[in-house]
């Protein structure tokens, strides 16, 4: 076995916090930091302010650091991963270039037509008014997305022309118009060492903010693992006919893609088509998918990192995971912060796993909130029903008056 080492986590949220938790239960993690972490992660990480790629090459070589983990989309559109290798730092993620896969959505619809992988007919404008043309000779609805990154949030189905003029008003720079698609949707998640596959699993997340698929789209108000609509047909499909090919195009391409890819599908009644894909573990689809993992995290990203991914045999539990996001106030909008959270102890005594994705603490020491999703309630179970169960009583023994969750998280959509 290779010796104990010390582990740097990038980020703040429910994902890092999901991430810490599996990691500090490896008997090969010597020191754990995480940067900048939370009040959450700050129970089983050493949580420091880096930021920055030099800050975080520079601290990674002051601590000799074996990994870093990099959780959120923008260091790793940024570069950090290779500033961090082109220093020799190991580091889990893709670099800048193969990023884009997430970074832009154009060039993974080009991806996509030169593959010939399924996915909703588009096309890319870089202005406002060309894009008016284009959608006033369409029928609707039509997705309309931000060609960058957007938090999980630049995505608008335009059922009207009004609707379509506002998203366009409100995403200044280029954007993707896409057909609009019908079917459940999934995520599958990929673990890639440029050249080998092996999956992580499936989740189903849940956008919009409120009920019934309602309201404006989020971060993600919970999630539930594995997908109960992929099935392992589906999941075979979605491999060889979307996943593999855009592994194989990025090496031919020479990008090859190390690390975690979420691909995003529409199960249509034709099969899976490609949504999207991003290049790190989902949020809150993360906080679902660690609790059912047996085996060790780090020898698995140590094995995407390393090239040695064939030989890696993960185990997971034969359990259902469900996760519900309370989040503040008046999220998506600019939530209340600074509100008391009480009751993550009886949360966690009734067997669920409370995840932090936005809390701090006071100079007294009181939990806060401190952004818009602030917690994460995991639970496992037999089925979705029991896990769905499990997950609503930890959220249910939270004493949080300045907080909300969606309360058909699990719940059949049909």
């Amino acid at each position: 076995m290779t010796a104990a080492m010390n582990i740097l986590v990038i980020g703040g949220g429910g994902r890092e916090h999901a991430l810490c938790w599996k990691l500090r239960q490896s008997a090969r993690v010597d020191r754990l930091w995480c940067a900048p972490g939370n009040a959450g992660i700050a129970d089983v990480a050493e949580c420091v302010m880096v930021a920055g790629n030099d800050a975080v090459v520079a601290f990674a070589l002051a601590h000799d650091i074996g990994l870093v983990v990099v959780g959120p989309e923008a260091p790793l559109v940024d570069g950090l991963v290779d500033a961090l290798r082109a220093a020799g730092v190991r580091a889990f993620g893709p670099t800048a270039a193969a990023a884009r896969l997430e970074g832009s959505k154009g060039f993974t619809k080009a991806i996509c037509a030169r593959a010939n992988i399924p996915t909703a007919a588009f096309a890319r404008f870089d202005s406002a008014d060309a894009a008016r043309v284009y959608v006033a000779a369409h029928a609707l609805p039509v997705v309309i997305k931000a060609d960058g990154l957007a938090a999980g949030k630049g995505v608008v189905i335009a059922m009207t022309r009004a609707d379509a003029a506002a998203a366009l008003d409100a995403m200044p720079g280029p954007v993707v118009i896409e057909a609009f698609l019908t079917g459940p949707e999934a995520s599958l998640f990929v673990l890639c060492d440029g050249t080998d596959l092996l999956v992580l699993g499936s989740a189903q997340d849940y956008k919009c903010v409120g009920d019934g698929d309602t309201g404006p789209n989020t971060g993600g108000m919970g999630a539930v693992a594995p997908a109960p609509a992929l099935t392992p047909d589906l999941e075979a499909r979605a491999l060889t006919e979307i996943v593999a090919p855009t592994i194989a195009a990025m090496a031919a391409s020479g990008k090859p893609f190390t690390g975690v890819l979420f691909a995003g599908l529409m199960l249509t009644p034709t099969g899976p088509q490609l949504i999207e894909y991003n290049v790190r573990f989902g949020d809150p689809e993360c906080e679902a998918l660690m609790p059912r993992l047996e085996s060790d995290l780090l020898d698995l990203l140590l094995a995407t990192c390393d090239g040695t991914l064939a030989a890696a045999k993960p185990v997971w539990r034969d359990a259902t995971a469900v996760t519900v996001v309370m989040a503040a106030e008046n999220y998506p909008g600019p939530p209340v912060t600074g509100t008391t959270i009480a009751g993550i102890d009886a949360a966690q005594a009734t067997g669920a796993i409370v995840f932090h994705a936005g809390t701090a603490r006071r100079d007294d020491g009181a939990l806060v909130a401190s952004g818009g999703r602030v917690l994460a309630v995991t639970a496992l179970g037999r089925d979705v029903g029991e896990a769905r169960a499990a997950a609503y009583a930890g959220v249910n023994a939270i004493d949080w008056p300045g907080g909300f969750a969606r309360t058909d998280i699990g719940q059949s959509r049909e």
